[in-house]
């Protein structure tokens, strides 16, 4: 077959043959081509490196892509949201802190910009213009740790409060892959403003201080808008090294410390937040020495205790919600008198009580004190040490009240105009039998119900002034009956005691000798209302409550007329007379005008006083408690004493916080207008008497007119009973009549020969 094309000039189609071999295919050229030989063989030829090379950006890019995809934003870990509750003073200082983490959050705008910046100088002077990730650095800081320059993080802020916030501290290589994601994500969600509120809020600063508002108390004893530029940047420079550079804790380091907080106000300098002047005129801000966090040991924890329960009992936040975190309380207490209590407390009875006396181990105390015209509770006593007695002695309502319910029956009386069973209008002048364990009766019949006076003394015919400056149980038991047990309830519960209060639904004819058992703080809302003239304020042991800047609507408390003026300053005028004359004289020792009550429970197992001056009013209990089995003993020989009764420790202690807390005010006297036929009459002197019991219920309505003109207080009838033991304990200080639990009844039925409700 010929190799020449056949083409038209042959007569036929053009066709090709076979193409002859060129030199190029022949030879060593192409055999070089087929095989690389020798050394060249070792080295990837530049196809290799370009195909090598693109697969490892599709790799990388495609692993970037998938890890955006697939990290998503977790929610916070529990330890970044959990916060302390702080507790504050009326005035704004710090009370108390609850929870495990000491962290207050507070808003950027609460954060001056100086220590923003100052925090910027020293972490990340680009944070508001870089990404989120900063892969230089990271590579940088990885270097420098591996060759010992240091172990560095190399992460941005919005890496480190990724962390901090939604990670943990742990140092795995998944935990910075995570990191790397969530703060790319982050960066493109949020604000870099809001990103920075939060690294601000959880970084450790150390001292238990997470945040930089928690780290300003815990430094400075300051809020962090109360920070000096220096003060900032060295809480800026302790990011970097929290413990270690505390400098009060770690004297060592001062120098490394020096440094860095030079390096912090040079790098505010540099980015023109500082002048150089201001810089060279900065001294180092020394911090305050390590303190013992202010938990819940002493009076903290029962304050506390106190708050939270108003706080959920009135609905303002739920107990969960609370545990959570995170509030701003500041409370109603005044420093200054709450540690005026605390004081007298330990001047008057605990000071005195001794180890070597089983007794005085169960001598428990409780104290609330309550301005009578906003309700604003500004001290409260609950215990030696929340650690030590659990129970709040001024919150708990299970020891009985005694003798200070006395004057609600009285007042009751007043108000629904009662009269005796003779059908003489009550009022302090009436005259009552006070024969020991005389039978009460009613509409002429026995009622079964004899209470025994203290130490079973008899009056014989007594006025109700007179009853209630001796405290006798026999007057007492005969009003409550002569008003009626229903209205000296309702009464009751009008001036403040809650109607729940144990004890006071189920009291018949003994509600009138205190069977009831409502709490220290609820008597002293009682005895804030008599000294309010009869208005009813209720208490509040709370000013504001904020949380993440955000103020909580208080409960409205609305002032009502519990009872009439006449009726509640007629009550204040006898218990006048109680301190002037009668078992409370060591009230006097406030120095100013007082009306108080004492009281003893059954069994001598509690003994109380009730009190007020016209700015201030303050209810003291002293309660027996065995430590072990929590069963309430009779305080028989505690500190040394044979008894301990309301004109004792209780009235003491009032008086000496009293003088204390009103120390410099101006002294107030009662402004009282009391009821017709309360004014000063003659009346009769009581005499001590073994007459059998009388079955009538009180003596004749006193002849004559009530005397007209400006209002008086009665007259106290002179004299004394002789009967019986002499009045008082040793080193008591009680007055006449003042023996502690004088006899009262076993209950609505019967009398007993023990003492059960005196003073």
């Amino acid at each position: 077959m010929s190799e020449e094309p056949h083409g038209p000039e042959n007569g036929g189609p053009r066709q090709w043959g076979p193409r002859p071999a060129t030199p190029a295919a022949t030879g060593k050229g192409a055999a070089r081509r087929r095989r690389r030989t020798g050394w060249r063989r070792l080295f990837p030829t530049w196809r290799m490196l370009l195909g090598t090379g693109a697969l490892l950006v599709l790799l990388v890019g495609g692993a970037l892509v998938a890890g955006y995809l697939l990290v998503d934003i977790p929610a916070a870990n529990s330890a970044a949201r959990a916060q302390s509750n702080v507790y504050l003073y009326a005035d704004g200082s710090e009370l108390a802190r609850d929870g495990d983490i000491n962290r207050e959050n507070v808003a950027l705008s609460q954060i001056p910009r100086r220590i923003q910046r100052a925090v910027l100088a020293a972490e990340d002077r680009d944070f508001h213009t870089e990404s989120a990730v900063d892969p230089a650095a990271m590579l940088r800081a990885a270097w420098n740790t591996a060759t010992g320059k240091g172990k560095q993080s190399g992460s941005t802020i919005t890496q480190q409060y990724v962390k901090n916030y939604y990670l943990g501290q742990e140092q795995t290589l998944t935990r910075k892959a995570k990191e790397f994601f969530i703060a790319i994500k982050l960066d493109r969600e949020e604000s870099k403003d809001k990103i920075l509120e939060g690294y601000l809020n959880t970084s450790y600063y150390g001292r238990n201080a997470y945040g930089i508002q928690a780290a300003s108390q815990a430094y400075y004893g300051k809020n962090v808008d109360q920070l000096s530029t220096g003060q900032g940047a060295y809480l800026a420079a302790l990011l970097n090294a929290p413990s270690a550079y505390d400098v009060t804790a770690h004297p060592e380091n001062r120098a490394r410390v020096l440094a860095r907080w030079k390096y912090v106000l040079n790098g505010m300098v540099k980015e023109h937040w500082l002048s150089a002047a201001d810089r060279d005129a900065m001294t180092f801000p020394d911090p305050l020495s390590t303190t013992t966090p202010a938990g819940l040991t002493g009076q903290r924890g029962y304050v506390v205790k106190a708050v939270t329960d108003y706080l959920t009992d009135h609905h303002l936040v739920d107990e969960d919600t609370l545990r959570s975190g995170g509030y701003r309380i500041t409370t109603t207490l005044e420093r200054h008198r709450q540690d005026a209590l605390g004081h007298a407390v330990k001047a008057k009875l605990t000071g005195r009580l001794s180890d070597t006396r089983p007794v005085d181990a169960y001598v428990r105390a409780g104290g609330a004190s309550i301005d009578p015209a906003t309700g604003r509770v500004v001290a409260l006593y609950g215990g030696t040490d929340y650690a030590k007695q659990y129970v709040n002695s001024a919150t708990r309502r299970d020891y009985q009240v005694g003798s200070v319910f006395k004057p609600l029956v009285f007042a009751s009386a007043v108000q629904n105009r009662s009269v005796t069973q003779s059908g003489a209008r009550i009022t302090p002048n009436t005259p009552y039998d006070g024969t020991n364990k005389r039978m009460t009766v009613q509409r002429g019949h026995a009622t079964g119900f004899a209470p025994a006076n203290e130490d079973n003394r008899s009056y014989g015919q007594i006025t109700v002034t007179a009853a209630m400056d001796k405290s006798v149980n026999a007057v007492f038991a005969q009003m409550g009956i002569d008003v009626g047990p229903a209205k000296v309830k309702d009464t009751a519960v009008a001036l403040g005691v809650p109607e729940d209060a144990p004890g006071l639904a189920s009291a018949q004819g003994a509600i009138s000798l205190g069977t009831a058992t409502p709490s220290v703080l609820d008597m002293a809302q009682v005895y804030a209302t008599l000294a309010h003239h009869g208005r009813l304020r209720p208490y509040t042991l709370v000013d504001k409550v904020t949380k993440d800047g955000r103020e909580l609507t208080l409960p409205h408390r609305p002032e009502t007329t519990a009872v009439g003026r006449s009726a509640a300053d007629t009550t204040t005028s006898m218990l006048r007379n109680v301190v002037e004359g009668g078992t409370a004289t060591a009230a006097q020792g406030a120095g100013r005008p007082a009306a108080g009550k004492t009281g003893t429970a059954e069994d001598d197992k509690a003994a109380w006083f009730a009190g007020y001056t016209p700015e201030l009013a303050t209810v003291v209990a002293v309660l027996g408690q065995n430590p072990k089995t929590a069963a309430q003993e009779p305080l028989y020989g505690a500190a040394g004493l044979p008894r301990v009764n309301g004109g004792g420790f209780p009235a003491q202690i009032w008086a000496d916080y009293t003088a204390a807390a009103l120390r410099g005010k101006p002294v107030r006297t009662f402004d009282l207008k009391l009821e017709p036929g309360a004014q000063s009459s003659a009346s009769p002197n009581p005499s001590a008497s073994g007459a059998s019991p009388s079955p009538s219920g009180s003596a004749p309505a006193p002849g004559g007119t009530a005397p007209t003109g400006g209002p008086q207080r009665p007259n106290r009838p002179g004299g004394r009973p002789t009967a019986g033991p002499p009045p008082g304990g040793p080193g008591q200080g009680g007055g006449a009549g003042e023996n502690g639990g004088g006899g009262g009844g076993g209950g609505d039925q019967g009398g007993s020969d023990e003492g059960s409700f005196g003073d």
